[in-house]
């Protein structure tokens, strides 16, 4: 019984148990009852489903002002902040990667769903590793705030660029040393299948398996910015950790209502640059101000202006565009590519006839 109350990386042990319990809790309730049959998520379900987890996440605010007070509380809402902000620019990818491969938006939902179950996971280790290092080796927070510099400065620079689902190395792995459907086999991962040469039942792997690890590969790389990001906040591992979870939380649901409308923040993608720039500049030159840290609340403002700006700024621009739209029915999606398209040499799919007996695996 005395462990429950022991303390873990600064944390009691059942904070960390209810929380996780709390996270297993509503992905059960999102695939066991909400989304137990596959179908469309509409705008209105998706944005009912996104306030639900932001209110949670904003609650959650309230539990940690009362466990540590308000400036842990105010560097848990400035991570939550960044990271569901990052998460946009996670959206776009994953746009483009589900718009790659042809998946119907009936079965979008299975693929974030599964991505998220190991988004945490690897989210997870990483926290746990970076924590375990900062606290022997307090100067790597330097290194990220010079990470996060430099990475803020390529993003700028580089805020056009456009997501090469075809030149990603798992994909063209997976292409080459896998059999492969020609097409969806409904919201089936795995499949047992003929083979076309031999006649003989062999495992088949489909196309929403391999959108499903392009998105954890993509989603892998963005950690690698937003892990840093939030360490150069806070250094406490349960607000590290739970920012970010609330954030995937509330990426999945936002995915639908945003996807459609990514092409209106055309100027968030550089508000983000300067976030970063931002976050890892107060880190070296908070001190020359003579704070020990920069204070919380101010930190928290200043992101919140650098974003609303953006926002304000590409809603502006895109107004033109948006009432053209709405004049012409028009709705702006990213246009799905057909699923032959991952027949090319590029990717070098063994394709496979599309009249193959199926049976589940």
């Amino acid at each position: 019984m005395h462990f429950i109350f022991a303390d873990a990386m600064g944390t009691p042990v059942w904070h960390w148990a209810a929380f996780l319990a709390l996270v297993l809790g509503l992905m059960a309730f999102d695939l066991g009852i909400l989304y137990r049959k596959a179908h469309v998520i509409g705008i209105r379900e998706s944005l009912q489903l996104s306030a639900f987890y932001v209110t949670l996440a904003l609650l959650f605010a309230l539990f940690i002002n009362a466990k540590s007070g308000s400036e842990a509380a105010f560097r848990y809402l400035t991570g939550y902040v960044v990271e569901q902000s990052l998460s946009m620019d996670n959206i776009f990818v994953m746009a483009v990667i589900l718009s790659y491969f042809a998946i119907p938006r009936a079965y979008q939902h299975r693929v974030l769903f599964y991505g998220i179950l190991g988004v945490i996971l690897l989210r997870g280790v990483m926290i746990l590793s970076g924590a375990a290092l900062i606290d022997r080796f307090h100067w790597i927070l330097y290194l990220f705030a010079a990470f996060l510099i430099l990475t803020g400065i390529k993003m700028l620079v580089s805020a056009d660029s456009e997501y090469d689902v075809a030149g990603n190395p798992v994909l063209k792995f997976m292409s080459r040393h896998f059999r492969v459907t020609s097409s969806l086999r409904g919201d089936r991962f795995i499949v047992r299948e003929a083979d076309a040469h031999t006649g003989r039942l062999r495992l088949f792997i489909t196309p929403l398996l391999l959108a499903l690890c392009v998105v954890e590969i993509a989603d892998l790389i963005f950690a690698v910015d937003s892990i840093p990001a939030i360490f150069a906040i806070t250094t406490d591992p349960f607000i590290v950790f739970t920012s970010n979870i609330f954030a995937i939380l509330g990426l999945r649901s936002l995915f639908f209502a945003l996807s459609a409308l990514l092409h209106r923040f055309c100027y968030l993608k550089y508000a983000l640059s300067l976030v970063l720039v931002f976050i890892g500049a107060k880190i070296v030159l908070a001190p020359l101000f003579g704070f020990d840290k920069m204070p919380p609340a101010l930190s928290l403002g200043i992101t919140l202006a650098l974003l609303g700006a953006g926002v304000v700024a590409s809603l502006w621009k895109t107004s033109d565009a948006a009432s053209n739209e709405i004049e012409s029915g028009e709705m702006g999606e990213i246009a799905p590519s057909p699923i032959a398209d991952l027949s090319s040499a590029s990717v070098g799919i063994q394709m496979e006839g599309s009249e193959t007996r199926s049976s589940k695996a």
